[in-house]
């Protein structure tokens, strides 16, 4: 690349490489929920590398299921209790051991790991928080954002993982509706897997970005 290509990515000194993206992942987006499959599948239309299915994502051939649930590893409601109930309750003991040793006994949103589950169909599970305890999230989030996002970049990371299966990211407890939730999974997938991130340019440009994430109609905040 040369040094005018170079200083045109540039910002404020620090330099964004040019994109590259991510071709030998495949994505599993499970959605039993008829109002996430038509998200979905609006979101993603036109993604050869993504599979949206109404199967249930234990259904689905993978090398990895994604837990969206909480930063202290407790798998005991909603999607993580069906893990648990199909992995072992060992799991959870697996994965509150990695976040004591590698997160210091949480594991922020924004933030993932990875255990295994001893199971040969579905040898991993990522675990990605959309919310650091049980609760209700609300229309601003950005969490199923933030927790799609730390998810994909572990993988990417994982070179044993050659498909990866998500279920709704803060549709259960959190409650975040199914547009929201497909909408911030699609950016999460066009900067991790297509490339497409660059830092912003000015703070205008980071709240505008930040409010897309859950409305069509950003306001200025500075």
């Amino acid at each position: 690349m040369s040094a005018a290509s170079r200083s045109r990515n540039r910002i404020d000194g620090i330099y964004n490489p040019k994109p590259t993206a991510v071709t030998d992942l495949s994505i599993i987006l499970s959605a039993p929920d008829r109002q996430l499959e038509r998200a979905w599948s609006e979101q993603f239309a036109g993604t050869a590398d993504v599979i949206v299915t109404d199967c249930s994502i234990l259904d689905v051939d993978c090398d990895a299921v994604v837990s969206p649930a909480n930063s202290f590893g407790f798998m005991d409601g909603g999607i993580d209790a069906i893990y648990s109930q199909h992995f072992g309750w060992d799991l959870q003991l697996k994965l509150r051991r990695k976040i004591l040793d590698n997160h210091h006994g949480e594991l922020l949103v924004g933030s993932a790991e990875i255990v295994e589950t001893g199971d040969g169909r579905h040898p991993y599970l990522v675990a990605a928080p959309t919310m650091r305890v049980p609760m209700r999230l609300g229309k601003e989030t950005i969490n199923p954002y933030l927790a799609t996002r730390a998810a994909l970049l572990l993988a990417k990371r994982v070179g044993a993982i050659r498909a990866i299966a998500f279920p709704g990211m803060g549709t259960g407890v959190g409650r975040v509706p199914a547009e929201i939730c497909a909408r911030q999974m699609r950016t999460a997938y066009d900067e991790v897997i297509m490339g497409s991130f660059r830092l912003p340019q000015s703070w205008a440009e980071a709240t505008e970005r930040h409010q897309l994430l859950y409305t069509d109609r950003p306001v200025r905040l500075q």
